[in-house]
């Protein structure tokens, strides 16, 4: 029996109507795992002690996501962000409220209560006390804004640790079919920022997709394979490479082994990191992306530059 070819745009149709578009963030989950992440991949490499620092900072922010309540978006704004092609919860449409100050007060609570920490940790911890709210805000329009100027780098990851909770209990106020895709696949459609990695998942429905994990509010969402995240070339501009084979892979990706692979793009030369759940099912994009930066320098060595950062060390550019 004859059968027919799809053409392109029936392919890109099909694909619409069955993969599931969009992953939200779980309240009781999302940190949770990401801190067990952390812990494991501690034990095996070199900057082990700032993950397990990482670590217990995740754990406040899953214990103060637990009790964080949030004003979730209206119809009538939801009706006006679609309406404008604009994601719903985007910083610069959705006040902070005083909640993520308070929860940041939590976080610095939750780290001081480990002397052990080294030095920098509580210094740290100690400044953001008594720093003027004016500045914290301030610091945290930077981040938002993916500035890099005024930034603190030290007090980065914990000021951006409380915004994460706050949004990833807003788009966990979502279900998948409210969220419309934009028209700029490589940003989140909920918040708008930018995707830390990318996950192939190995469990249906999402088995064989990839999904971007979003730097602000972890909402994933899905994009084709073998296509640059950041502009959009496909084909024989990307290649995929890992710490553990050290050399370009195929464009398929089938000739490698590792977990934890960096897609890259001869045409904007950037590149993000890309996680195989097949090869590790506990893959976490955030805690992974952190414990490869081995495979960052490989990168940047060969004169690539990472596409955005990673939320929790901050970088100036987010390189």
């Amino acid at each position: 029996m004859a059968q027919r070819i799809l053409e392109p745009g029936e392919i890109e149709t099909l694909a619409q109507r069955s993969i599931p578009r969009v992953r939200l963030p779980a309240r009781a989950t999302v940190f949770a795992r990401r801190a067990s992440r952390l812990r494991d991949l501690s034990t095996s490499i070199g900057i082990g002690d700032y993950l397990r620092f990482l670590a217990v900072l995740v754990d406040a922010q899953h214990s103060l996501l637990a009790d964080l309540s949030v004003c979730i978006p209206t119809p009538a704004h939801l009706k006006a962000s679609a309406g404008h092609g604009m994601p719903p919860i985007q910083p610069a449409a959705w006040p902070r409220t005083d909640a993520w100050f308070e929860t940041l007060k939590g976080i610095c609570d939750a780290l001081a209560a480990h002397p052990e920490f080294p030095l920098g940790v509580s210094e740290t911890v100690s400044r953001l006390r008594r720093a003027p709210r004016e500045w914290i805000e301030a610091q945290a329009d930077a981040l938002l804004q993916c500035g890099d100027q005024a930034i603190d780098g030290a007090a980065a990851p914990l000021v951006m640790a409380a915004l994460q909770v706050h949004w990833a209990a807003l788009a966990a106020s979502f279900t998948a079919d409210a969220v419309r895709a934009l028209d700029v696949p490589g940003l989140c459609p909920l918040c708008g920022s930018q995707p830390v990695a990318s996950v192939v998942y190995a469990q249906s429905p999402y088995q064989g997709y990839r999904y971007l994990h979003c730097a602000l509010c972890a909402t994933e969402w899905h994009m084709v394979r073998v296509l640059c995240s950041r502009c959009g070339a496909s084909g024989k501009s990307i290649a995929y490479q890992s710490a553990m084979v050290g050399a370009k892979q195929e464009n398929d990706g089938s000739a490698a082994e590792a977990a934890v692979r960096a897609e890259t793009c001869e045409q904007c030369r950037c590149y993000r990191k890309i996680l195989y759940q097949e090869k590790d099912p506990q893959v976490e994009p955030v805690a992974d992306d952190l414990a490869s930066l081995n495979l960052d320098l490989l990168l940047g060595q060969s004169g690539y530059h990472r596409a955005s950062g990673n939320p929790l060390l901050w970088q100036p550019n987010g390189n």
